[in-house]
This record gives structure tokens, C-alpha cells and sequence, in this order.
């Protein structure tokens, strides 16, 4: 398969990198029905006190059907403020923070009015850090009737379910002498702890480690 097809995300966890670095095309899905507690809206940080979740207010959508590329951020509550201080916190002593931290606090000082566009611009950004290209289309309408070479991820990469890839190289983590590694985090805990060989970590072989649908 040459063709995968991903959900909007968050500073998506790790292995939604690797699967965009291991496959040649990527479709995002914007016209999926909007789900609460996904990683559309969430990510997970390593920190002080372990495993911690930021989460980006939503507006409550009009109806239950709304689809993600309409999903409006809340103005209620300081919550840029509040996740970038956690991201200072957590990583402010990793090997590569000072090196990105200009590059991802203008994101944390704006106002944005669309959550698929605010997560879109991060992800651009984090590909281009991590020197990774994939070819990035986005779905016009809800994709069903999927073809041989498409695989279909949309659900898959949820922070309520396991893992979808099944192993994890460790690499060196801000508090892994209090925690031991935590597989799987944002991928700006991969970023902040290994900056320029990130790209080689990304380097993973879906053929025989991605679980088989």
C-alpha cells in the first residue's frame, strides 16, 4: 500500500509521524464528523508529574454531525498560555528546545478561529523540522469505498486505544530517570530530545512492525 488516510491531529503523537515519513501519500481527512476526545483536539506531553494531556477548547458545534473543518476554538480560558507554559516546563531543559522554541511560540501568542487549520499549520511546521516530505492531500467529501492501495487510519491513532505500531526504539527522554521511557508521547518530545536525528528515528519499517487491519 502507497496510500494512507489520516485524521487531523494536535501535535500528533509519534507514530502518526512515522506512518507519514513510511508512506508516499497521506490523506488528511477534514469532513469527518467531529469526535470528542480524539487526538483532533489533544495531545500527550512528558512532564514533572508523567504523562500529561493539553487539550484545545472547542466552541460546541450546532449540530452533532459537524465536520472537523468547521470546529471553531474556544476563546473561553487562557489556554495558550496554559499549554505553552506545560511545553516550557516539560522540555525547557531538553538538549533541542532553545534550538525550535522560536519556531513554536508564535503558534501559542495568536488567536486562531479554526482548529483544523490551527493543527494543520503545527503539523507543516513539524514536518518541515523533521525533514520529512509526504505528499499531503486532503478529502473533498468523506472517503468510503476505499481502493487496494489506500489504508484507512482514521481511528486507528486514538489515545483511548493501543498502539498502533507494536515497537518503539527508545531514545533519550527528559525525565526517564523517574519514569523510564514512555513510548509514544507528541512528537515534540522526540523533536526536543533529538532535534536533527529525529528523521533517522522516523525511519521505521511499517512492513513488519505495523499491526495488519
Amino acid at each position: 500500500m502507497n496510500k494512507i488516510i489520516l485524521t487531523a491531529a494536535y501535535l500528533a503523537p509519534v507514530e502518526y509521524y512515522i506512518l507519514m515519513n513510511s508512506f508516499r501519500d497521506v490523506i488528511i481527512e477534514k469532513q469527518d464528523n467531529y469526535m470528542k476526545q480524539t487526538y483532533r483536539n489533544r495531545c500527550i506531553i512528558i512532564g514533572s508529574n508523567g504523562l500529561q494531556t493539553l487539550t484545545v477548547p472547542v466552541e460546541k458545534p450546532k449540530s452533532d454531525k459537524c465536520p472537523t473543518k468547521d470546529i471553531r476554538i474556544s476563546e473561553h480560558g487562557n489556554w495558550q498560555h496554559l499549554h505553552w507554559n506545560a511545553i516550557v516546563s516539560a522540555y525547557g531543559s531538553s538538549p533541542f528546545f532553545e534550538y525550535y522554541a522560536d519556531e513554536f511560540h508564535p503558534f501559542y501568542e495568536k488567536k486562531p478561529e479554526f482548529l483544523f487549520d490551527f493543527t494543520e499549520e503545527l503539523r507543516i511546521l513539524l514536518c518541515s523540522l523533521l525533514d520529512i516530505s509526504p505528499r499531503i492531500s486532503y478529502s473533498e467529501q468523506y472517503k468510503t469505498g476505499l481502493n487496494p492501495e489506500e489504508r484507512d487510519l482514521r481511528e486507528m491513532i486514538h489515545p483511548k486505544k493501543d498502539f498502533y505500531l507494536n515497537k518503539f526504539r527508545p531514545y533519550r527522554q527528559v525525565f526517564e530517570n523517574k519514569y523510564g521511557f514512555l513510548p509514544n508521547p507528541s512528537i515534540i518530545d522526540l523533536l526536543f530530545n533529538m532535534g536533527p536525528e529525529s528523521v533517522l528515528y522516523l525511519s521505521f519499517d511499517c512492513d513488519s512492525n505495523c499491526r495488519i487491519l
